[in-house]
């Protein structure tokens, strides 16, 4: 989960006005006139978690849907706060953030996840040997500085008797990972699909601990994609719209790898393209993995999660489960 602090976004909203095409594959009911301008914020830099979004901008499933999305990195106030405040419509998230934000009141609402497992691990160089939670103690963890974050690593060494006192959490905000851990930390919480699999090609060896693998009920979404209580209230044929042309834009990815990662470099020409081949062909089967669609979440998954949240005393107050997630707008 090395993410979240980033780059400030390009300016929101531009007004364009196309024609809406036609494809064979989408919502029954497409507009008609006018596109509908549509802002979608990454939680992170771009990366292989976002190709569906790329694809589905790039083959015009958007655009056959009625919509003109741009996609921006995150602004100061973050992805959450400016959802939740309508200022995009669309944002990539993390079931512990919503789930956090909504006991404290925040509207915001799970739409799709992204992939079915959680494939985030904590991460060290070979040499230090941290080989689970225990051997957190006295080390130094770069972190993006969100409170789910450290009660987290708190209870997880709580959980195997360390003693989460001397460990020392530093917010590491844009460095690069592998500059990190050979100058300022000792371990950090990354995508394996991402910076795992970086990490493959540079030769640098690893140890991981998948979180997922810690408890059950760490294996909940993330990434995910959110929207608001109030788009959804106020335009539930939007939120329709654009899970009928990301759905595409994922389903493609996960049948395609070798072409969506093209994409995605086509569409984000700064990333490394040997990275994204690699990370595309490990990812792509995870979208769908065991789940009967993209983006079904499963009540279990969310209840879970929240529960073990709240028994860690992460909650600042109970949260209604069906209500922090939905299935409703997926495609058929």
């Amino acid at each position: 989960m090395f993410k979240r602090f980033l780059i400030i976004a390009s300016s929101l909203l531009l007004i364009t006005a196309v024609a809406v095409g036609c494809g064979e594959k989408g919502s029954s009911d497409r507009p008609s006139g006018e596109l509908k301008k549509v802002v979608f914020m990454l939680d992170w830099v771009p990366n292989t978690n976002h190709t569906g979004i790329y694809v589905a901008k790039e083959k015009g499933y958007f655009t056959e849907e009625g919509l003109d999305v741009e996609i921006v990195q995150p602004s100061q106030g973050g992805t959450t706060e400016l959802v939740a405040t309508d200022k995009a419509q669309f944002g990539v998230s993390q079931q512990e953030e919503i789930t956090m934000a909504r006991s404290s009141g925040v509207p915001i609402v799970s739409i799709a996840s992204v992939i079915q497992h959680n494939t985030s691990c904590f991460a060290s160089k070979k040499e230090l040997n941290i080989l689970s939670p225990k051997d957190f103690e006295g080390k130094r963890y770069g972190g993006w500085g969100a409170a789910s974050e450290e009660a987290t690593l708190k209870s997880l060494m709580l959980k195997e008797k360390a003693s989460p006192e001397t460990l020392e959490i530093i917010n590491i905000g844009t460095t690069d990972f592998f500059t990190a851990i050979n100058r300022d930390i000792d371990f950090a919480w990354i995508f394996y699909g991402w910076t795992g699999v970086e990490a493959e090609m540079r030769g640098i060896p690893l140890n991981t601990i998948m979180v997922k693998d810690l408890d059950s009920a760490l294996d909940y979404y993330t990434p995910l994609i959110f929207t608001s209580e109030k788009t959804i209230a106020g335009n539930p044929d939007l939120v329709k719209h654009f899970l009928a042309a990301a759905s595409r834009g994922y389903e493609f990815s996960a049948e395609n790898p070798d072409q969506a990662a093209d994409i995605l470099i086509k569409q984000v020409p700064e990333l490394d393209p040997n990275l994204v081949k690699r990370s595309q062909k490990w990812l792509s089967p995870r979208y769908i993995d065991d789940a009967s669609r993209w983006g079904e979440q499963k009540e279990e998954v969310w209840q879970k999660y929240a529960d073990w949240m709240e028994s860690h005393g992460l909650l600042p107050q109970k949260i209604e489960i069906k209500a922090a997630f939905t299935n409703g707008y997926l495609p058929k």
